[in-house]
């Protein structure tokens, strides 16, 4: 299988407000998760309130912080461990 025909399954519905307050750690306001995750902090606003959605990378990055509130900040620190080859 190539990588063109890999799909990336990510939860129907994120909830983004939910997501960062789980993820406390990371970034326990709106404008330090927003800068963890590399976004505007009126983009995570937008997320939160449901004006608009996440898309693309935003929302695998999401789903994956969802699934470990840390793997963010691990990986930004040379900590989180890769799986052999």
């Amino acid at each position: 299988m190539d990588n063109s025909q890999v799909r990336v399954e990510t939860p129907a519905r994120l909830d983004v407000r939910t997501i960062r307050f789980r993820a406390r750690g990371v970034g326990a306001t709106q404008e330090a998760f927003a800068n963890v995750i590399g976004v505007p902090v009126k983009t995570l606003r937008n997320w939160e309130q449901g004006r608009r959605k996440p898309t693309g990378p935003a929302r695998v990055l999401l789903a994956m912080i969802e699934r470990d509130p840390l793997i963010v900040y691990d990986v930004m620190h040379g900590k989180h461990r890769t799986p052999a080859a």
